[in-house]
């Protein structure tokens, strides 16, 4: 177990009374992984729990997700929390006693903790009488393919629950167990998709004059997109383009018709989202045009820019350093370029994203991926202490 410095009262052993129940719940929860907007066993689990506890309940926002909500007193003061819980189509390879039931679905990404941490702070608020205001426990699905962020919000998540300021936690591999990190301003890099179909002219191999090749145009494309970063974009402005995939043809003795590019783009400042969507499209249509083929996109616009709060962030750095030590945050210097929606979310409420470690473990989405159980202490910790900080804070 994890050695706590700096404890608020009774709470920490409370917790560790607790721990062994959420181990439970979180192992459970990683022996049936669901994918995004069927997660119905997840959903019911999380609000089983939570109305145990004497939580209200609230369902229906993006079709399985809950909010539980704990009311104390008359003040108008509100936090919220989010956690997500949604799997990824990934066969497990961890041999775990606790591994998926679930063929080709498994918690590669540590949703199954991440929403462990939350029910563990939902528990522990719970039991306190002295709290002076609302607190609001957002469940979310599908984090990793629909956006479950984007649709709770216009499912109405903040009219019926307003926040002042809403808090997510999620684990990073190669971090430090337990270490906290995190930093104000953007966090996390936006994300884009598009598929770019090359229009040309099939033929004969052997007569390539009387065709117009896609296949040359496409590469074409692949190598003038190198120069986006390197000539469109402030060199302190970190941005990423990736050509995953480049589809064409069947044979060595044709010439296809179409061939197909599917490209994704990062950023971190939405002026920079925006122009890297800009240049791909006049980068494709020009380089095509020079070959005689033409183009079509099919853009799947994803997941803004993450951007933290500074208030909301000094206060997570402030709980961080009063409950464990300052050697437990790491303040970051640049962002991460991975990509997350709970960024839909603070774009409506002002608040934080924290990073916390999971030690020497696989990497993210990989399919021998397991989350640190030793996190379930310090994250659930962490929720509760900001509770706690800003509905007892001053008006």
């Amino acid at each position: 177990m994890l050695e706590q410095k700096h404890c608020y009262g009774s709470t920490l052993m409370n917790l560790r009374d607790f721990l062994a129940d959420l181990t439970s719940i979180r192992q459970r929860l990683h022996a049936m992984p669901e994918i995004g907007l069927a997660e119905f066993e997840t959903s019911n689990l999380i609000a089983k729990c939570l109305s145990g506890w004497g939580l209200e309940v609230h369902r229906g926002f993006a079709k399985t997700g809950l909010v539980g909500r704990l009311q104390r007193g008359d003040s108008r003061r509100a936090i919220g929390f989010r956690a997500d819980f949604d799997a990824l189509p990934i066969a497990e390879e961890t041999g775990l006693p606790y591994s998926s039931k679930n063929p080709g679905m498994m918690h590669a990404c540590g949703h199954d903790g991440h929403t462990a941490m939350l029910l563990g702070a939902a528990w522990m608020l719970s039991q306190r009488s002295d709290l002076d205001g609302s607190v609001n426990f957002v469940f979310q699905p599908a984090e990793e393919n629909y956006g479950g962020g984007k649709l709770m919000i216009e499912d109405g998540l903040f009219e019926a629950f307003s926040c002042d300021r809403i808090y997510a936690v999620h684990n990073l591999p190669g971090l430090s167990t337990g270490t906290f990190a995190t930093r104000s301003g953007p966090i996390t890099a936006s994300v884009d998709v598009v598929k770019v179909v090359v229009h040309g002219k099939g033929g004969h191999g052997a007569m390539p004059a009387k065709t117009t090749d896609p296949v040359v145009a496409g590469a074409s494309i692949v190598m003038a997109l190198q120069t986006v970063l390197s000539r469109n974009i402030d060199a302190h402005d970190a941005a990423v383009i990736t050509v995953g995939a480049f589809h064409a043809g069947g044979s060595s003795t044709i010439i296809p018709d179409t061939a197909v590019l599917e490209i994704s783009m990062r950023a971190l400042s939405p002026s920079t989202r925006t122009e890297l969507r800009e240049r791909v499209e006049s980068i494709a249509s020009m380089q095509a045009a020079a070959f005689g083929a033409t183009t079509t996109f099919e853009w799947d616009l994803g997941y803004p820019v993450t951007i933290n709060e500074k208030e909301a962030t000094s206060l997570a750095e402030k709980v961080i350093v009063d409950r464990f030590g300052s050697e437990r945050l790491l303040k970051l210097d640049t962002p991460q370029m991975f990509s997350e929606d709970f960024s839909f979310m603070l774009e409506k409420v002002p608040g934080a994203y924290v990073l916390i470690g999971n030690g020497d473990s696989a990497p993210l989405h990989s399919s021998s991926f397991d989350f640190n159980d030793e996190l379930l202490e310090p994250g659930a910790l962490l929720f509760h202490d900001l509770a706690v900080a800003h509905l007892q804070a001053k008006p």
